[in-house]
């Protein structure tokens, strides 16, 4: 069985998600037959490249909201991650910027056998550790820490080598109706969208295992989409 996640590094759910993800997988009774293949999706690829603002100052002119709400909404989703295991867990003091760059290291640990460890660190780093993950300088650094060939991880951000194959991730992310991340596919028969609790992944899972014959759609769940990531009333 094939899982593809789709989620920006930078996307506060999505380390949530994936977190969630990965805890329903390690229950799933046939865990060993399962292939997760994580798929990039930026949230905003006009940003610019060399340019990073406050995600409080970023989220304050998208949805108008004022540091009560914001402190608020940050505290909410920090709380949540908590009690999935991911402490620390920085949403509100993070910088936020372009992301193609970052997408491209993941592409190219990718190819190197390194997906999810690559994509774990850069969330660590991010969320854990409020590293820039924005600048080439800032990638290597994690392309080191990951073991990665450094010298060639250097040349491939500075070519441009993955960044087609980060557009076409996003395009068919597009295509098949996602409109915020984390967006999960399971065997392309079931759709899952957003943060969903490790029992709707589980049970997404089993349903797909079992060849239900008509695509389906599980919502319903915070993600982040371009205009900002969606707080839940409950947890």
């Amino acid at each position: 069985m094939k899982i593809q996640i789709w989620s920006d590094v930078i996307c506060p759910w999505c380390g949530v998600g994936a977190a969630r993800l990965k805890a329903a997988l390690a229950q799933f009774e046939h865990r060993d037959d399962v292939e997760v293949v994580h798929r990039s999706f930026q949230l905003d690829p006009s940003y610019p490249l060399d340019r990073t603002e406050p995600a409080r100052e970023m989220l304050r002119k998208k949805i108008r909201a004022n540091d009560a709400q914001l402190t608020g909404m940050f505290q909410h989703i920090e709380s949540l991650a908590a009690a999935d295991g991911l402490s620390p867990y920085r949403v509100g003091e993070n910088h936020v910027g372009n992301t193609r760059r970052a997408h491209e290291l993941l592409a190219f640990a990718a190819d190197q056998g390194l997906a999810a460890p690559a994509w774990d660190r850069l969330y660590r780093a991010y969320f854990g550790e409020g590293r820039s993950i924005f600048t080439v300088e800032a990638l290597l650094e994690l392309a080191g820490e990951l073991g990665l060939d450094v010298k060639a991880a250097e040349a491939a951000l500075r070519e441009g080598r993955y960044t087609a194959q980060v557009e076409q991730d996003g395009r068919e992310a597009q295509a098949l109706g996602a409109r915020g991340v984390p967006f999960v596919v399971i065997d392309g028969r079931l759709g899952v969208s957003g943060a969903q609790p490790v029992e709707t992944f589980l049970a997404a899972m089993r349903r797909a295992w079992d060849l239900e014959p008509t695509p389906r759609a599980v919502n319903d769940a915070p993600a982040c989409g371009p205009d900002g990531c969606e707080i839940p009333t409950t947890g």
